[in-house]
């Protein structure tokens, strides 16, 4: 009788073991996910340049610039911490295949939107409306815009179209090709080139950093459009509406001033027509 006994308390105990260590991973699959605002997870990765000062700009752990500071706005809008985004450098040739792979979830990257990029992927915004223009050392006042490079020596990189936009419209240019924007600015501050020529956010963000602050301007005559959007996963329309929502109240608070004038201002960049932009509607 005694063993009987000894037996049921011994079945019970193991019953009550394992009903504990069910309800342990049911409680540990539930817990894995966050949930609220932030869409069920941890974290969020966003791509990002890490090599273009005043724009996105990785030293070290630390990640600086306009699309650095729009892209922790946003992020906070759809519930993330600062501590909570994972940045994952997105260089151009990348950026597709970065969102359709899920290895971000966002991309603010200088990304213009454009009608082929938006065959493989979806955007929200633009959140900024760009333009190609000229980079020139501060006390030149002999290049107004592209008509005015007749042989004058400008730079840009290797295989940029903007270099060839403005080779087409001015043929007497004299184009110099180097491998980085790096290259072209120490080679305008040291006199061997007269002009350099991209996206006039690059521009002055190179202008604005602090050993070239004071050397160079620019020139402020745009002459084309650059429309950077967010970039996301194709067909997303709900997290599109959330980021357009973002940007729209960014805008509305000042903060996206801020960030321009944070990031590019030391520069005595001014933004050009169209900012700030209205996004576009999702679809």
């Amino acid at each position: 009788m005694k063993t009987n006994r000894i037996g049921l308390v011994a079945a019970a105990a193991v019953l009550a073991l394992t009903a504990s260590a069910c309800g342990s991973d049911d409680g540990g699959s539930g817990g894995g996910d966050t949930g609220g605002g932030n869409g069920g997870g941890d974290s969020i990765k966003i791509g990002i340049k890490f090599d273009q000062p005043g724009l996105g700009l990785k030293q070290g752990n630390d990640y600086t610039g306009m699309d650095v500071d729009m892209a922790k706005y946003v992020a906070g809008e759809l519930g993330y911490e600062e501590d909570a985004i994972e940045w994952v450098q997105a260089p151009s040739a990348q950026r597709e295949n970065l969102i359709s792979t899920g290895q971000v979830q966002l991309i603010f990257a200088t990304y213009s939107i454009t009608d082929e990029r938006k065959e493989k992927v979806s955007f929200a915004g633009p959140y900024f409306v760009a333009g190609q223009d000229l980079l020139v050392r501060a006390d030149d006042s002999s290049i107004t815009g592209p008509d005015t490079l007749d042989g004058k020596k400008l730079c840009s990189v290797t295989g940029s179209t903007s270099a060839q936009k403005v080779k087409d419209q001015v043929p007497g240019v004299n184009l110099q090709e180097f491998g980085t924007y790096s290259e072209c600015v120490a080679a305008l501050v040291s006199n061997g080139v007269d002009a350099l020529t991209t996206d006039d956010t690059i521009l002055a963000g190179y202008a604005s950093q602090p050993q070239y602050e004071g050397k160079l301007k620019v020139v402020g005559q745009t002459f084309s459009e650059e429309r950077y959007g967010v970039g996301l996963k194709k067909d997303d329309t709900e997290l599109c509406q959330q980021v357009t929502d973002a940007i729209n109240k960014m805008i509305e608070d000042g903060s996206w001033q801020k960030a321009v004038d944070d990031n590019l201002g030391k520069a005595g960049y001014t933004p050009g027509a169209g900012n700030p932009p209205t996004p576009d509607a999702c679809s």
